[in-house]
């Protein structure tokens, strides 16, 4: 375009502009909060006097919005005035889900792929016909009906805050949004407010609101990208974190919840079970899936520099820790959502955890799955607000530093961490890192024009509570070493940029403020006359980095409508300044332009890492074909050193598209570039990787098998997958356990005989050919779910005996094997297939194997294939040493008709002399019997309960007994149990009888009650909450269970916040230290602890407990088993042995 015809063209823009008007709403009057002066004085006293936070030093905290003007604030954004917007959810209360409180939703859950089908599984879980049902939903349209209409009554809001009189507290809040109650709406969890609009991310979609007529109220919304939440997945896994790009494109961010987006171009773009960072034009046009495969970033920043830096929340995996990540274009970080939850409550899958047996959470370690970019470093948990300070916020000691936010839901553990990074390479490490506040709870933070940082607080806990606050975070008066800079700042961030000249403009682009030069960057940009006459010249006589870093990226903009007016560009990729090479052909690359590509080959040599990088991203968005060789010479001087080289090279290589070049490097000596191109044929998805199962490096056989299996599967290479089974070399388990999987799923006969001969082997390990059995075992119906990855795959049912003709020649063989795992697998397959021939042999095992899993496993497979002497076996089980095999014995009850005449004289002994889990499993087979024969004795039961006449462990177990018989005369005599204590409702029936294998698995693995998320046993766990090592010393089975179901009322020293009123008036608050017969020990915010005697005290309130009741989380079963397990934790390491996955 002509410097003439830009003119022209921006004429008629500015006519354009004038003779149109936007289409007004009429005046609403907005919902308001106020508060007077006298009244704020004596919040703010209270505010700061019930926390007890610790400020590093040269910074202080104050109050800025109390608590009724801040209502459960989650995101937090803030004008050009200093005018604080935060969005409450109210949909989190009712109508947003989490998925561990209900596990039988699991496998439905992971399978959805649409946000259509998510309101298809909401309307028929909570259709009207199932109000009965679903009681516990509350009726919020008050049609007597609990069903999903009620999921489509609560609103999401945006309030803006303002300190109208400016004296330092807010004194006016603002409702400006009142919106989104459809069913499928997921929470407000994203906000960008800028000078004309405010966008809102909320699932299903990303908003633009605006406010057409000045009444604050925003009246017009435009759904910008819309498909975002996909699953009922963990609650607070939705949309975050928008916020405007250095090239001005708006970037946000969707939790593992998913997404599978339309686009307003109609284009689609699908990554339903992993978490993903987009972009687009404000408009929607332009949308790109930036980067995927994270969990819950919650909130990433640019630096100066345009580099994205975020926390990815960790996966509550015993053992695991969040993520420091440095975010770039096409990056996969790694995580799905089905690696956690789905497959591991279906009973015909396994426990195999790739995210956490593969090792793919922690930094980058010989034998890493190579698809994936790694974290910089493991970091601070609950990461949720994030800001990089602008340059001209608090003093010098913060610059270049970034600000993170440690949420655990209580203030006394979470804090503000502040840190900065190195240079490694194309990439970053760790440099500094530093607590900068605890004892508040911060949801969101950002920088205000004023310099200093503003932090929404949560005040206590997770749920909501119809209030919070704003606090202020400053430097100190004598640490204020920017303050006429911060003036400055604060003056420009209200400038009128519109009407500046543009050299002023460009004077601008040199400020010390990030946001200052952004904002002269965009208003040149919209000058596409004068504005690029500047830029132009800013990119060739301005000194200044920048400078010209800044206007490389507002010709960007300009370019993104013309791409001829990229062309000054072209020269700085021969600039001195490596940085300005990297930014200029970043630009170039976004932009498409076809001119640079020959130079930017020649950048792919460039000793800088940075503009190697950016120069093949260039090359790949370009679909520059004379670029394949370059970048394949690239990967093979970067050797794998730099797995962000490899990345921008393989990213390029499979945007081009070109796959001959990759297979022909199947035969290629370098092993970095065979690699390569499983990488690229990965992202490709061409079946001809199957190639490279062959290759002769197990690592890049593995990598093959990963890019066939995972995710959407190449189902064209599975049967080559398969077939490694047949290849004695290997003993990769990555590799294997996807073989195994690959031929159940392709399933023909093949595949079913490499099975077979697997399971046979003697130089793989046990667990692997029981992996196999297992597998064999689900032949004929596999789980819905992918044995490996979790991923769904559909039902398949497969008719006839081919697994019965097949296997039955080797059954004999897999008798034979000593190893339990083989013996347990076999059992297990001829139960499942109901092979009833070898039931002699089997009992000959049971009588005489020395392993108890084996015989409890044989027990139970002899009774599901109707073994004649099931009667003797049961009554050898009955009699065995160990006491899982007796439990074994006891359940063949229901399987044997026997009258019930001779029912007294088996149940008889087992309540006098059996262990409590071997009267458990008695009763539930009572359960099941006909009442006819089990009456008399469930009577009897109930009586000798009344009577305390039973063991208090199998009280729940005779409660459920008697109520799966729908007796009613034997439900109504429950009543006498609750006389004495035992009602359901009061818990106390969980208090002895669990089971602690169970219970230890409900600490460690159980997906809703998460203990070791927060707690940690030996060593092994979180940090959040205290260790449980000696708890059953400190507590008794009562105060435990207590602590379980009201945990708000019994606090960990060191875990929970307390307010003390004394008896002469005077209040204290403090984090418990120590706690006995006499007194409290707080840490306040003065150096030394503080010691209240007990006789002192006229009221105490703790804060509220960050631990969710159990009550509510988990089935009395499993509490029952958690309690068995607690109640052992002595101070005494226990050693595990013999545990399977």
């Amino acid at each position: 375009m002509t410097s003439f015809q830009k003119f022209l063209l921006g004429i008629f823009t500015i006519c354009l502009l004038t003779i149109s008007c936007e289409e007004k709403k009429p005046i609403e009057i907005p919902l308001t909060i106020q508060q007077d002066s006298t009244a704020l004085i004596e919040m703010v006293k209270l505010a700061r006097e019930s926390i007890s936070a610790k400020v590093a030093d040269g910074l202080k905290l104050s109050l800025w919005a109390s608590d009724s003007l801040a209502p459960d604030p989650i995101a937090l954004d803030i004008d050009n005035d200093g005018n604080i917007y935060i969005t409450r959810s109210n949909r989190n209360k009712n109508s947003e889900f989490d998925i561990r409180g209900h596990r039988d939703w699991m496998t439905e859950s992971i399978a959805l792929e649409s946000v259509e089908d998510r309101r298809a599984f909401l309307h028929k879980t909570f259709a009207p016909e199932l109000s009965k049902e679903n009681e516990w939903l509350p009726d919020l349209n008050n049609d007597s009906i609990h069903d999903w209409h009620d999921l489509a009554v609560e609103q999401d809001e945006v309030w803006m805050l303002e300190d109208t009189d400016k004296d330092g507290i807010a004194d006016i809040s603002t409702q400006i949004m009142n919106d989104f109650n459809d069913e499928i709406n997921d929470q407000a969890g994203a906000l960008l407010v800028r000078d004309e609009d405010v966008f809102v991310g909320i699932g299903p979609g990303m908003y633009r609101l605006t406010d057409t007529n000045g009444d604050k109220i925003l009246d017009t919304k435009t759904s910008i990208a819309t498909g975002f939440a996909v699953h009922i997945g963990f609650s607070g896994h939705g949309m975050s974190g928008a916020i405007e790009g250095p090239d001005g494109k708006i970037y946000w961010g969707i939790g593992d919840i998913g997404a599978n987006i339309t686009t307003v171009d109609g284009e689609n773009h699908k990554y339903p079970n992993e978490g993903a960072i987009v972009r687009s034009n404000p408009d929607g046009s332009n949308f790109e899936v930036f980067a995927h495969g994270l969990r819950n970033t919650h909130e990433f920043v640019f630096d100066a520099y345009g580099n994205i830096i975020s926390s990815d929340n960790d996966g509550d995996h015993k053992g695991e820790s969040e993520r420091l990540v440095h975010i770039v274009e096409g990056s996969d970080a790694g995580w799905r959502a089905n690696w956690q939850y789905g497959k591991y409550t279906d009973p015909k899958n396994n426990g195999y955890n790739v995210w956490m047996d593969e090792k793919l959470f922690i930094p980058r370690w010989e034998g890493q799955a190579a698809y994936i970019m790694p974290p910089i470093q493991n970091f601070h948990n609950g990461p949720t607000g994030m800001r990089y300070n602008p340059g001209t916020a608090l003093g010098k000691k913060w610059m270049d530093k970034f600000f993170l936010v440690e949420f655990v839901g209580d203030p006394s553990r979470s804090h503000i961490w502040s840190f900065d990074l190195k240079p490694k390479g194309a990439s970053f490490e760790l440099n500094t890192d530093e607590s900068i506040l605890s004892g508040v709870l911060p949801t969101g933070i950002d920088f205000g024009p004023d310099g200093a940082l503003y932090l929404a607080d949560w005040v206590n806990g997770w749920g909501s509570k119809d209030f919070g606050r704003v606090w202020k975070l400053d430097v100190t008066e004598d640490a204020n070493d920017l303050a006429q800079e911060r003036l400055e700042t604060q003056r420009l961030m209200t400038h009128s940029y519109k009407d500046d000249k543009s050299e002023n403009l460009v004077k601008l682009l040199s400020y010390g403020d990030m946001r200052i030069r952004q904002k002269a960057q965009f208003e040149l940009a919209k000058r596409t006359f004068w504005g690029y006459r500047a830029l132009k010249d800013v990119l060739k006589n301005n000194e200044n980095q920048f400078a010209r870093i800044h206007a490389i990226w507002g010709i960007g903009q300009i370019a993104a409508n013309d791409k001829d007016d990229a062309k000054p560009l072209l020269e700085l990729l021969n600039d001195s300044d490596p940085e300005i090479i990297a930014q200029s052909a970043k630009v170039l690359g976004d932009l498409r332009y076809e001119a640079a590509a020959d130079t930017l080959i020649s950048l792919t040599t460039h000793e800088n890492d940075r503009v190697k990088f950016f120069a093949a991203q260039a090359l790949g968005r370009l679909k520059y074909e004379k670029a394949v060789e370059p970048l394949l010479a690239m990967i093979e001087a970067n050797n794998d050193n730099d797995l962000y080289l490899r990345h921008a090279a393989v990213l390029a290589l499979s945007r081009i598209g070109n796959a001959e070049p990759l297979l022909a490097l199947a035969n290629s000596e370098n092993r970095a570039l065979r690699l390569a191109a499983v990488l690229v044929l990965r992202k490709l998805q061409d079946p001809k990787i199957s190639i490279f199962l062959s290759d002769k490096d197990e690592y890049i056989i593995t990598e093959t098998a990963r890019a066939i299996n995972d995710d959407l599967s190449i189902e064209d290479a599975l049967p080559a997958l398969a077939s490694i089974l047949n290849n004695e070399k290997h003993t990769s388990e990555p590799l294997l356990r996807r073989a195994i999987n690959a031929a159940l799923r392709v399933g023909g006969e093949q595949e079913l005989d490499m099975l077979i001969n697997f399971a046979k082997r003697t130089n793989v390990t046990s667990s692997l050919r029981g992996e196999a059995l297992a597998a064999l075992g689900t032949w004929n119906n596999p789980s819905l779910l992918d044995r490996v990855d979790g991923r769904y795959r559909g039902e398949i049912i497969r008719e006839g005996n081919e697994l019965e003709n097949k296997i039955i020649k080797d059954i004999p063989s897999f008798l034979k094997d000593r190893q339990p795992e083989i013996l347990i697998g076999i059992s297990k397959t001829l139960s499942a297939i109901g092979i009833n021939s070898y039931n002699d042999e089997l009992y000959y095992i049971f009588k005489s194997n020395k392993s108890p899993e084996v015989r409890a496993a044989i027990l139970n497979t002899l009774g599901q294939l109707k073994f004649k002497n099931i009667e003797a076996a049961m009554s050898i089980g009955m009699q065995d040493q160990n006491e899982e095999v007796r439990t074994a014995a006891v359940g063949l009850l229901g399987q044997i008709n026997l009258p019930k005449e001779k029912l007294p004289a088996i149940v008889g002994p087992i309540f006098k002399k059996g262990s409590v889990s071997e009267q458990q499993r008695m009763l539930d087979v009572l359960g099941d019997l006909p009442v006819a024969n089990s009456n008399t004795i469930l009577n009897s039961l109930i009586e000798k309960a009344s009577k305390n006449q039973l063991d208090q462990g199998i009280i729940l177990d005779l409660m459920e007994s008697v109520k799966a018989t729908e007796n009613p005369k034997l439900i109504a005599r429950l009543e006498r149990l609750k006389k004495v204590g035992y009602s359901a409702d009061s818990f106390q029936e969980t208090l002895y009888g669990g089971n602690w294998w169970s219970g230890r698995s409900v600490f460690n693995n159980n997906p809703t009650a998460q203990c070791v998320r927060c707690h940690s046993v030996n060593g092994a766990g979180g940090e959040v909450g205290p260790a449980l090592d000696n708890i059953a010393n400190v507590l008794s089975r009562e105060q435990l269970l207590e602590a379980l179901i009201e945990p708000s009322l019994r606090l960990a020293p060191g875990y929970g916040s307390v307010n003390i009123t004394l008896k002469d008036g005077q209040k204290v608050h403090g984090v418990l230290i120590d706690e006995d017969n006499t007194q409290l020990l707080l840490r306040t915010s003065e150096a030394e602890p503080l010691e209240i005697p007990l006789k002192r005290i006229a009221k105490r309130e703790n804060s509220m407990s960050a631990m969710p009741a159990m009550g509510r989380m988990i089935s009395r079963r499993e509490l029952r088993d958690l309690m068995e397990y607690l109640a052992t934790l002595k101070n005494q390491e226990i050693e595990i042995v013999g545990e399977g996955r």
